[in-house]
């Protein structure tokens, strides 16, 4: 039985991509450097701020010993971006209503730092919704790595076999895998990797909404997702 849901955040609930891109530009143009596609920044999205920052700086030629240099930068720049171009993408707030109605807990996991996650958040009126937010900055590990899943349980107070986790990408799905967790796809998102095979989720998400319609059926404890 499905006791708590999960989510991830970028592809997920919000599309960051194009506030990410405008960053990444702006930063770009302080080392005079050309701007990129945000098609390519979205692709470069899912490990982390500062890992994306390191794919755009890859791709202007810079060396990697000058990520510590422009970090700063970039923390300014996104800052600034956080909340002006992003979108929550259809159904997201509805749902996540219905959900707290209902009385389900709910969690955010995700790689983005905790400056740039609670801005976004704020900015868009979801913050109020989840009981533990884990993002990139908040452990040692960062997803893939089960732990993330574990503290977000422990916190909740859920065992794994009682947890959901919807996500976009293979990288949601190899941590909802390796925590023992029932993983959702939503078929939209910043999936890099085909999600076949081994990163097969348990369901895909056509419509966010049909996470309320399982938010119904855990109203009445008769909930049960393979």
């Amino acid at each position: 039985m499905i006791r708590c849901v999960l989510f991830d955040l970028d592809g997920t609930l919000v599309d960051t991509a194009p506030e990410i891109a405008d960053a990444i530009n702006d930063t770009l143009r302080r080392l005079k450097r050309p701007p990129v596609p945000e098609a390519l920044a979205r692709s470069w999205i899912g490990d982390g701020t500062r890992a994306t920052l390191g794919r755009a700086l890859a791709h202007a030629g810079l060396p990697e010993h000058e990520l510590p240099r422009v970090w700063p930068l970039f923390q300014r720049d996104y800052l600034d971006r956080c909340g002006t171009r992003s979108e929550v993408y259809p159904q997201v707030q509805d749902t996540l209503k219905r959900l707290a109605a209902m009385g389900v807990p709910m969690g955010l996991l995700t790689n983005k730092e905790a400056q740039f996650a609670h801005r976004v958040l704020v900015r868009h009126g979801l913050s109020e919704f989840f009981d533990v937010m884990v993002t990139g900055d908040t452990l040692p590990e960062r997803k893939p790595d089960p732990a993330v899943v574990r503290h977000a349980l422990g916190a909740l107070g859920v065992d794994a076999e009682d947890a959901l986790l919807v996500g976009d990408s293979a990288i949601d799905v190899r941590t909802a895998r390796a925590a023992g967790i029932t993983i959702w796809a939503v078929r939209y998102g910043y999936a890099s990797e085909p999600l076949t095979g081994e990163l097969q989720p348990d369901r895909v998400v056509d419509r966010f909404e049909e996470i309320t319609e399982f938010a119904g059926a855990f109203a009445d404890e008769r909930v049960s997702i393979a």
